[in-house]
Parts: structure tokens; C-alpha cells; sequence
């Protein structure tokens, strides 16, 4: 238990700014976190880290840059903006009295976060909002696919995510510009301020910017976002209702409010996948090949460590956004003692489990795709 001159320290203590970090999946939020910590040591800086996947890979990517593996905190039991917006308040409420310790907390939300709700359960909660401050609100954008997002066609009632994410934002970083032409750039800042005409919009390649743009800035704005969502507060904002906005009709009865669009992920899975052994470099590059050709557009994001036969003791980081696959050597090899286990998480629409699981493993070198074939296989579960 904290001391009460701990406590006393942090109550007394200027608020610890927070930036809330969004941006759809492979958007290159968890390389602008990377960037963060490895381009800046004056700040110390904990990261809360919220995954939507069976298998956390973005964990393995941060920890190698964090001063303390202490900072670090994973929420990977669903999405802050709705199913575990509780963990939200109690990951918060964990730091309070040791919040003197950093200078500085990140949300790295969800590829597929809508932001309204996660400032509602900071602002509306006295004690979080009494410690804790909404310095920005730093949305990434990838410039290759972004518009298909915004385009996106959702369930009836639902939110658009990558709307949200744009129109909440008060700095967007408009990343991996090298992958479009100067038209199709200019045609995107020009979508993009027809959604957020406020924003800071900061162009990028591989999540690199300017940090005294995004970091310290105090660019929040609690009024603009309550101006975008009234209801963000809940009813809060009824009594200021007008006969235009739906608060009264023409015979002084109170209209019907219009309903409130729900966060449905209805339409999208999980699905992940672990292999031990050595994977064959061309069956899995043939294998990739043949799933992006036919199932791109449904990948919203594909990212694993791996481990690849005749490639020694490197670890393989494995980051893809539909079409769009790029591979690497990690910071760090394959200890002597670690065991070669391949983690691959593919997020998207209809993803056939049992299809994505036995391709995988039909890529390992023959001697461990005959061990993986023997052993015991456990019940599917499904993530949505």
C-alpha cells in the first residue's frame, strides 16, 4: 500500500498530461510509440497499451524501448472505448499515487477505438480528471488506405471508427505519405478537413514527426468535442436543447432524441495463430502472396514475430495493412533458451479460422509441421 506521503505527493502534484493515441489498424500507432521512446529521453513515460487480438505482438515491439518494463501496461481484454472502459478507470486509478513518477501517459488505443467514449470516462470521472489531464488527442492516418476507411459502409446505428478517430482528433499525422502521389495527397488533406477542419494535420513517413508538435502541446479542447458528440456526457447536455436540435417540438412537447450510434465489431474478428518450429521462407512468402491476392481488402491488419528456417538466431517482425506487407529483422534475436514459437494475429471481415491455422503450419520445415500435426488441438475461440 502507498504511503500518505505518497498520496498526499500526487494530490498536491500538477495534473500528469495524457495523450490519447488513435488511429485505424496499421495505422503506425505502435511505431510512433517506438519513435517516442527511442528519440526522446528527457521524458519518462508510461504506456498504457490496448490490443484488440488473441495474441499481444504489439507488447514484444514496445518493451524493447521502455526504460522499465514497469511502464508498460497492457489492457488487452477487449477495447477501451467499450468492453472494458472499468479497466480504463482502474488502470488510471493504479497510477494515481505513483503518477509523480512520470512525466508523461500514452493511450495507445485499438485500431478500431472510437475516442468519444474513452474522453467521456476520463472527464466524467472527478477522481481521474483530478489527477489526470487530456493533453492531446493524436490521431494516425495512413495515407494509402485511409479513404476506404472513411468510406467504409457500417451497420446501421453503428459508428464509423476512422470518422471518429479524424473528426475527435486535435493533431492528425498523416502517415506513410511516400505511398501516394501528390494528387492522391492533396485529395486526402481536402477529406480530411471536411471532417476535422481544426485539427493540425502533420505528414509523415514511418511515424516520424516533429515531437514538440504532438507532446506537451495542451491542444485538447473538451468544448469542440461536446460540440461533435452533445450526448458525449451522457444527458448532460439536454437542458440546452433547442426545437432545431430535437429538444422540443412545435407544440412544446419534447421530440424523440435520435439514437445514439453504437460501437458494433459484429462484422470483425481475431483470429491468431502460434507455431512452434521453423517456418519455410518460400512456402509462407507463397502463402501471403495467395491471400492477399484474393482476400486483401478484408485484412484490415496482419502483424506476428516469426521465426524462419536457415535465418539463424534472428527474430522476423511481420507488420501488414491489407495489401501492404512489410518484414524485418526485430531489435533483438532469438535467445538461446527461447522457444522458436511464430505468433501471427490476422484482424478482419469472414476470416475462416481453420483455413488461416492449417495454412500456417503447413509452412513449418517438415520436422515441425510433423510435431504440430500430432499435437493435441485446442477448442477454436472467436474474438469479435
Amino acid at each position: 500500500m502507498a504511503s500518505s506521503s505518497s498520496t498526499d505527493e500526487a494530490s498536491s502534484s500538477p495534473k500528469t498530461p495524457f495523450t490519447i493515441i488513435t488511429g485505424f489498424l496499421g495505422a503506425g500507432k505502435t511505431t510512433l510509440i517506438n519513435y517516442i521512446l527511442t528519440e526522446q529521453r528527457e521524458k519518462r513515460i508510461c504506456v498504457i497499451e490496448n490490443e484488440y487480438g488473441e495474441i499481444n505482438i504489439d507488447e514484444k515491439l514496445v518493451t524493447e524501448n521502455m526504460a522499465s518494463k514497469e511502464d508498460l501496461i497492457q489492457m488487452d481484454n477487449g477495447c477501451a472505448c467499450c468492453s472494458i472502459r472499468g479497466d480504463l478507470v482502474r488502470t488510471l486509478g493504479s497510477l494515481v499515487q505513483k503518477r509523480t513518477q512520470f512525466d508523461a501517459v500514452m493511450l495507445e488505443t485499438t485500431g478500431l477505438a472510437d475516442p468519444a467514449p474513452i474522453i467521456s470516462t476520463i472527464k466524467s470521472n472527478q477522481w481521474i480528471d483530478d489527477n489526470f489531464e487530456i493533453d492531446s488527442v493524436v490521431c494516425l492516418a495512413d495515407a494509402k488506405h485511409v479513404a476506404a476507411h472513411l468510406d467504409e459502409v457500417k451497420p446501421d446505428g453503428a459508428v464509423n471508427e476512422a470518422v471518429q478517430q479524424v473528426a475527435f482528433a486535435d493533431r492528425i499525422i498523416l502517415n506513410k505519405v511516400d505511398l501516394v502521389s501528390p494528387d492522391e495527397l492533396a485529395a486526402i488533406n481536402a477529406r480530411i478537413a471536411g471532417i476535422n477542419q481544426f485539427a493540425v494535420v502533420l505528414t509523415a513517413e514511418r511515424s516520424k514527426v516533429d515531437l514538440s508538435k504532438i507532446i506537451g502541446i495542451n491542444s485538447f479542447d473538451v468544448d469542440r468535442c461536446v460540440d461533435l458528440d452533445p450526448d458525449l456526457f451522457g444527458d448532460a447536455a439536454d437542458g440546452d436543447a433547442t426545437e432545431e436540435d430535437n429538444g422540443t417540438g412545435k407544440d412544446g412537447e419534447k421530440a424523440p432524441k435520435k439514437p445514439k450510434k453504437v460501437h458494433d465489431l459484429s462484422m470483425v474478428s481475431s483470429c491468431g495463430v502460434s507455431v512452434e518450429g521453423m517456418l519455410d521462407v518460400p512456402k509462407f512468402n507463397m502463402f501471403m502472396a495467395e491471400l492477399l491476392q484474393t482476400r486483401a481488402a478484408d485484412l484490415y491488419r496482419t502483424k506476428g514475430v516469426l521465426s524462419f528456417a536457415g535465418q539463424g538466431d534472428t527474430k522476423f517482425v511481420f507488420q501488414g495493412v491489407h495489401e501492404q506487407i512489410n518484414f524485418g529483422p526485430a531489435q533483438t534475436p532469438w535467445r538461446p533458451d527461447e522457444p522458436r514459437v511464430s505468433k501471427i494475429v490476422f484482424i478482419g471481415r469472414n476470416l475462416d479460422r481453420a483455413f488461416l491455422t492449417d495454412s500456417i503450419k503447413d509452412c513449418l520445415v517438415a520436422d515441425a509441421a510433423t510435431k504440430e500435426k500430432k499435437a493435441p488441438k485446442a477448442p477454436p475461440t472467436e474474438v469479435n
